[in-house]
């Protein structure tokens, strides 16, 4: 260990260590042996332990815990210098922003004159950059008393601190990387409000798009850096020029209309993206700043969910378009669900179920359904619950097997534990009107670990008849105006007693889904129905 102190240790009037021998009888020798104990280890009846007191070890660990807890006072006491070693532990982190320590002691070792040594490890968090994680030991000496105490010096603060040298911080300010569209139009933060937390992510929040410093050990009197001793941050995505994306600049200024206009200052998000690979050309939030709800949040997609499980049930012919399947207002299991507005469509075909968002009369096909079957087909055909790689952080769903009847009735509307958000969604709705799923992306070359099966041609047919018609004749009605064969589906998820239902709706038009979601919207067509309408009328269809 380095010293650079000016403090000079003596050992003048201090009493030697008590080495008492310990008188063994023979029998005690016996037993000793027979138990393979300290005789049997080597040590001989009359050898001296020459392990480390454990005082010295446990007043090692209640100083470093004293340290870690902030209790300076308390910690100082425990040294052999306790005025000199408050002041430096109190200005170690000043201008270091570190908080919260935690110091972790490892095995004593004795020395040969009888000194202590217990080194330990210190992970110091950096504020908003990392954690700063180096060796140091603590040296304890007997005192007089008989009592241990740590043998103050500057280096077991850590082994480069010294009367000429300390640490200091310097933190490299960092902008988001410079981003472009698909083509090479730039996106800038203040025109295009909704990227802001999309481009500081970009990448997976990974390498390097975060906060840059640097802790170095610098000289007290000139300030001139002599080493470094830890880096936090990579290097950045800007630092290697602009980042392309899939994003297009049309599609986007379109969006943040869409939500701006239509969401009535609620909570909100949308997602569009390409049929064909899965390339997003837009991400939305309301608000534009903080959580990005679009690809991140975690919501009951409530009846959009419905194009999963029409998918289920038509895969395994549980069910036919044109098979009566009734709706009345209300069915009980384990709770009492209902249709909103309380609709009820008495002798209803499932197609008409579908069209009208009949809650009913999906739950009372509940048992054509195995209980892992709904999660099963999302996966394997949608690739709901798998890793996807888009380019930025997001969440990727999830629909975990029912634990009841109670909770099974829900999943097959889109409530209970079944999770998604816009990316998810309009994923899905893509994949119901191709048949292939491809995972999305918002940047090029991302790792893609999915697997799935593409949906059967017949079935494909069947979906897409279906959210024809809930857009001609059904609830999503509020886009029957606009050109192009636009299929769609509305969506009202339950979130608690206290609160109104988020809207949602689902899209497609030509190569391009689309999905939205209106926290507290009451109903689908209601509230997310005019912010696709609004995107969809201000994108012309030949741009797709």
């Amino acid at each position: 260990m380095d010293h650079h102190d000016n403090t000079s240790v003596t050992t003048e009037g201090r009493r030697p260590r008590r080495t008492a021998l310990r008188a063994v009888t023979a029998g005690a020798v016996v037993l000793a042996v027979a138990a393979g104990g300290a005789f049997a280890a080597g040590l001989g009846p009359f050898e001296r332990d020459t392990g480390p007191d454990p005082a010295a070890g446990k007043q090692a660990r209640a100083f470093l815990a004293d340290w870690a807890a902030g209790r300076l006072p308390s910690a100082a006491g425990r040294t052999t210098s306790p005025g000199t070693a408050q002041r430096v532990l109190d200005s170690f982190t000043t201008g270091l922003d570190i908080s919260k320590p935690k110091l972790t002691a490892q095995s004593a070792a004795e020395g040969e004159d009888g000194t202590v040594t217990v080194p330990f490890t210190a992970r110091m968090p950096v504020e908003g950059l990392g954690t700063w994680t180096y060796e140091s030991k603590l040296p304890l000496r007997e005192q007089s008393d008989g009592s241990w105490k740590v043998d103050w010096k500057l280096s077991l603060v850590h082994p480069r601190l010294s009367d000429t040298e300390k640490f200091r911080l310097e933190r490299e300010e960092t902008k988001p990387p410079e981003v472009t569209d698909r083509e090479g139009t730039a996106l800038s933060g203040a025109e295009f409000p909704s990227l802001g937390p999309v481009m500081a992510r970009l990448g997976g929040g990974g390498e390097g798009t975060g906060p840059r410093g640097a802790i170095h050990l610098v000289d007290r009197t000139t300030g001139k850096v002599e080493r470094t001793e830890a880096t936090f941050g990579a290097r950045t995505v800007r630092d290697a020029g602009p980042v392309r994306t899939t994003l297009d600049a049309d599609w986007q200024a379109a969006a943040e209309k869409a939500l701006a206009a239509h969401a009535d200052r609620k909570n909100a998000a949308l997602v569009a993206l390409r049929i064909d690979d899965g390339e997003i050309l837009a991400v939305a939030n309301s608000p534009s700043s903080g959580f990005n709800r679009a690809l991140s949040g975690t919501y009951a997609p409530g009846s959009t969910w419905k194009v999963v499980t029409s998918s289920a049930l038509l895969l395994k012919d549980a069910v036919a378009p044109d098979d009566v399947v009734d709706c009345p207002k209300y069915l009980t299991v384990g709770k009492r669900f209902q249709n909103v507005e309380l609709s009820e469509h008495p002798g209803a075909t499932f197609h008409k179920d579908f069209t009208e968002s009949c809650n009913t009369a999906f739950i009372s096909l509940r048992d054509r359904l195995d209980d892992g079957e709904l999660g099963d087909v999302a996966r394997k055909y949608f690739g709901v619950g798998q890793e996807w790689h888009v380019g930025a952080p997001s969440y990727d769903g999830s629909v975990p097997v029912p634990k009841d009847e109670t909770e099974k009735a829900a999943s097959m509307i889109g409530q209970g534990r079944v999770q998604a958000n816009p990316l998810i969604m309009a994923s899905v709705t893509a994949t119901a009107v191709s048949g292939t799923f491809h995972q999305p992306s918002l940047t090029e070359g991302n790792e893609d670990t999915t697997s799935t099966t593409p949906l059967p041609e017949g079935v494909v047919a069947q979906l897409r008849q279906m959210l024809r018609a809930t857009v001609t004749d059904g609830t999503a009605r509020v886009l029957s105006d606009l050109p192009g064969e636009i299929g769609a589906k509305t969506g009202t998820a339950e979130v608690s007693d206290d609160q109104d239902n988020n809207g949602w709706l689902v899209a497609h038009r030509g190569n391009v889904a689309v999905a939205c979601v209106v926290e507290e919207g009451v109903t689908g067509g209601g509230s997310a129905g005019p912010v696709v309408r609004g995107l969809l009328a201000a994108v012309p269809g030949d741009s797709e």
